[in-house]
């Protein structure tokens, strides 16, 4: 099977994201930073911090949580967090598009999740290389200064793959476990399956439809259209 990233070009609009007028550097500075609070705040359980990121009625989706307000998210992980849910996060670069025109923006952070398991005595992590998009706003805080704001949050699955913490042992997976999954996560979602967690199919993957629907949802959000129908969300 071949699997790699298209090699067309994905988004063909170009927007405010590298140089520009103060202003707009500004302004994409902060969104990057706002977009960090996702691996810093969460991974540290600093709630409120990380509640703080976010618009009053955001939504996130994860694999392990499907789509999800940000408050039901993170009532969520805290439960899994006592559980004994261990899912880490590092950033490996973040850029931001800009449109000023909308007060609108779109953060493209490069991460990788890693999550630690322990099956049959055997501790191992998964590691999946991923793109973070975060659709944000800028808003008016209580004081009446500008604010940048998470409105949206998804992710591109890119590829996964098992990592022994003992440097040489790792469990076994039947094919046909790991064939429930779709290939960029098949690790991830297997392992946290096994943890009883419902794992979403249908994720946005390099291969599959839904990746071209997220840069269909970034043009649309930077133009300042309602996206929530191309994100696949059910407020319902």
């Amino acid at each position: 099977m071949v699997y790699n990233v298209t090699a067309n070009e994905t988004q063909p609009t170009i927007w405010s994201h590298i140089n520009g007028s103060p202003e707009e550097i500004l302004d994409r500075y902060c969104v990057s930073e706002l977009a960090k609070g996702w691996p810093v705040y969460r991974d540290a359980s600093e709630w409120n911090h990380y509640r703080d990121c976010f618009t009053e009625d955001a939504y996130v989706f994860t694999t392990w949580s499907g789509g999800m307000t940000i408050d039901d998210f993170i009532q969520t992980s805290i439960a899994g967090r006592a559980r004994g849910d261990f899912i880490m996060h590092r950033e490996n670069g973040t850029l931001v598009d800009l449109n000023s025109a909308t007060n609108r923006a779109v953060a493209k952070m490069k991460a990788t999740i890693t999550q630690r398991f322990n099956v049959d005595g055997i501790e191992y992590d998964v590691e999946c290389d991923s793109r973070f998009i975060m659709w944000c706003l800028k808003t008016i805080s209580a004081s009446g200064a500008p604010a940048w704001k998470i409105q949206y949050y998804k992710v591109i699955y890119e590829k996964d793959k098992i990592c022994p913490v003992d440097g040489s042992t790792v469990p076994m997976f039947e094919w046909s476990e790991l064939d429930r999954y779709p290939y960029a996560y098949r690790y991830l979602g297997a392992s946290q399956a096994r943890l009883g967690h419902e794992i979403k199919l249908d994720l946005p993957t390099l291969t599959n439809e839904e990746m071209h629907k997220m840069y269909e949802a970034m043009d649309l959000w930077l133009n300042g259209k309602d996206i929530e129908q191309t994100l696949g969300i059910d407020r319902g």
